[in-house]
């Protein structure tokens, strides 16, 4: 086609591609990865996200330590991950180009901020040449592009200060990959235009600098052509691109619809859980309370008094936050009262890594606290089942009078999708159940309230508001007796109320649904299963596709529900003969299943900060394959021998099983 009469390019069909943003934390990669996203959602096109951030508030400019990147997947079907290397990267400076230059496949497209790449900021990104005049690209498609002085001779008419105009360059960024990939421009204009209405010199710097980008790209003869991603076909109805956080939030708010009560969040800000607070906080209309408070046991305190009050008690943190929640939720454990609390993991110990993500957290939360004080444990598993996953721990905790433990991770937290909004008549109702009456009589025709009267079949206990008139009762953090819930020391006592919680989370395993195993094949085809937990599913699920797309026979399980585990998890472990458990920690869930299950399971971990790629699963399942066919050669060699001896067959077993 050509492009008002100056150039002459073709538009190519694309069904897929990756796309990285990459700058400096001041540059704004979030901002324009996220509103490009955004752009993309609307389109129509299936997405998945995943922002990059560095772990310092304000490293130098310019350095490694401060690299901010985003990268967006979209394409023309469905899509599990956000890819797994970038198609094209733009890098706005070398330090962007230097962290991210090894994820980038032969032929992939770099497009970089010429005017970035003096000789002082490619020697503070740790480079001895210039990268763009020493040949080391020479396996990539590269388009140097003067961003900068680009966008300062756009935003002049603006009359702001170079430094201030200079800003603006990641809208140039913007307009340019928006040009590429055939994005439409009136919706980001409009964005640009509310979101800095406050600072019109802002507002009209920032779209200036988008059409420049969008010009360049569409005028200069730089680019041969540019891309277009059709719409996917995706399932009828409303969607909205959400992040993890959001959703979560969201879901909150849903479960106190549902169940009836007011919803209490008692919070200390911390990284990547903070969004939940923030976004909790704009929802006071939907009876919503928020309390910032001024520590992690604050904030859980606070929940758990809301609680007590007949209130929906939430609480968020991190895993350093979860450390200091531990006693509170003990206590909540023995209080008996319906407490929920949000974990979105990070890389840990002590501060560790703060903006990178990490599964660590599941033995914590199974384990994390002294004495005998077992809590229901759920994961959500890509951005948008945070809804159902926030909905499903308060039915838990509500239902069951538990402190229920829901795990999510920075990279669902942040990351984004395309989410159709539920049918809310599918929503699982939410009844809390309060006592309004009195349980006991006595001889004398005295009626009375007893907390630990207990629901046959759940355990759960009585919950009485406080204040209602003849529900006077006491409860408190020493052991009470079974029935009265006065203050007791008796040994006999004190083990039934014990059993008596841990069989109350036990029973949950009742009331959850089924594991659900993707196996496409007939039973016993399928020599391996993948079980996953959390943000793993994704990845996993993506790579269980491409081993599959190679005629290999692999399930996948996938589980959301990790304590009590669901009722039929033994047996679909027994179903294969070696399973496989992708996780981002040193084999925690390995561990669980081991130990409850005795199955010796294949663990395959990372704590690298940052998510499974699709080709890391689909090459451990090869391993696993390639190693079982070793051994069943051998073991065919053997007895065309005629030989008795197994034992070649017994040790090569024992190594796959130690991978």
């Amino acid at each position: 086609m050509t492009a008002s009469g100056i150039g002459t390019y073709t538009t190519k069909e694309l069904d897929r591609v990756v796309i990285r943003f990459a700058g400096d934390s001041g540059d704004g990669m979030q901002l324009a990865g996220d509103q490009f996203a955004a752009v993309s959602a609307a389109f129509g096109n299936d997405l998945a996200t995943f922002p990059d951030y560095p772990a310092e508030i304000r490293a130098p400019a310019g350095t490694l330590a401060g690299v901010s990147a985003f990268q967006v997947h979209i394409s023309d079907h469905d899509i599990l991950t956000p890819g797994d290397k970038p198609d094209v990267l733009v890098a706005m400076n070398p330090a962007a180009l230097h962290a991210n230059i090894d994820d980038l496949a032969p032929g992939a497209t770099l497009i970089v901020n010429s005017d970035s790449f003096d000789e002082r900021a490619v020697a503070k990104a740790g480079y001895d040449a210039n990268p763009l005049t020493d040949e080391s690209l020479k396996h990539l498609v590269v388009y140097e592009v003067p961003m900068t002085s680009m966008t300062l001779a756009a935003c002049k008419v603006t009359g702001a200060k170079p430094r201030d105009a200079e800003r603006s360059k990641n809208f140039f960024a913007l307009g340019l990959i928006s040009w590429m990939f055939t994005r439409p421009t009136d919706q980001t204009i409009a964005w640009i235009t509310k979101r800095f209405a406050r600072v019109p010199q802002v507002a009209e710097a920032n779209a200036l600098a988008f059409k420049a980008g969008w010009n360049f790209g569409e005028t200069a003869e730089l680019l041969a052509s540019n891309y277009e991603v059709a719409k996917a076909a995706l399932e009828p109805g409303t969607y909205t691109n959400v992040t993890g956080n959001t959703a979560l939030a969201w879901g909150i708010i849903a479960a106190g619809q549902l169940s009836g009560m007011p919803v209490f969040l008692g919070s200390y800000p911390i990284t990547p859980a903070s969004d939940i607070l923030h976004e909790l906080s704009k929802r006071k209309s939907f009876g919503i309370r928020t309390l910032q408070a001024e520590d992690e046991i604050a904030g859980v305190g606070a929940a758990l008094g809301a609680s007590f009050g007949g209130a929906l008690g939430v609480t968020t943190t991190s895993g350093p936050g979860l450390d200091l929640k531990a006693e509170t939720i003990g206590l909540a454990v023995s209080l008996e009262l319906p407490l929920v609390i949000v974990d979105v993991q990070r890389g840990g110990p002590s501060t560790g890594l703060p903006t990178k993500t990490e599964q660590s957290d599941l033995l914590h939360a199974m384990y994390g606290r002294h004495g005998e004080s077992p809590v229901p444990v759920i994961a959500a598993r890509t951005p948008s089942h945070c809804f159902h996953a926030a909905i499903e721990a308060t039915r838990l905790a509500v239902k069951y009078r538990t402190p229920v433990l829901l795990l999510s991770d920075a990279s669902l937290a942040n990351g984004t999708e395309p989410w159709r909004l539920p049918d809310l008549d599918s929503l699982p109702s939410i009844d809390p159940a309060f006592a309004t009456e009195a349980n006991q009589v006595d001889a004398d025709g005295k009626t009375s309230f007893w907390p630990y009267v207990r629901e046959p079949g759940t355990f759960a206990r009585a919950w009485a508001v406080p204040g209602t008139r003849g529900l006077e009762h006491r409860i408190g953090g020493l052991e009470k007796s079974s029935g009265p819930g006065t203050v007791s020391y008796d040994p006999e006592n004190h083990e039934e109320m014990v059993r008596v919680r841990a069989a109350k989370v036990a029973a949950i395993a009742e009331d959850i649904e089924l594991l659900e195993v993707d196996d496409e094949h007939p039973p016993g085809q399928a020599r391996v299963l993948i079980l996953g937990w959390g943000s793993t599913y994704g990845a996993i699920a993506a790579g269980v596709r491409r081993v599959r797309a190679r005629g290999k026979c692999v399930a996948h399980a996938h589980l959301v529900h990790l304590n009590p585990f669901p009722s039929n998890l033994g047996p679909v472990l027994a179903s294969y003969s070696n399973v496989l458990v992708p996780e981002m920690n040193l084999g925690q869930l390995s561990r669980l299943v081991k130990a409850e299950f005795l199955v010796d399971v294949i663990s395959l971990t990372k704590v690298k900060g940052v998510p499974f790629k699709a080709a890391e699963i689909e090459s451990a399942i090869l391993g696993v394959l390639a190693d079982l066919d070793s051994v069943s050669n051998e073991g065919e060699d053997q007895r065309d021998e005629g030989s008795e001896d197994h034992a070649e067959v017994s040790g090569a077993r024992a190594g796959v099983n130690q991978l």
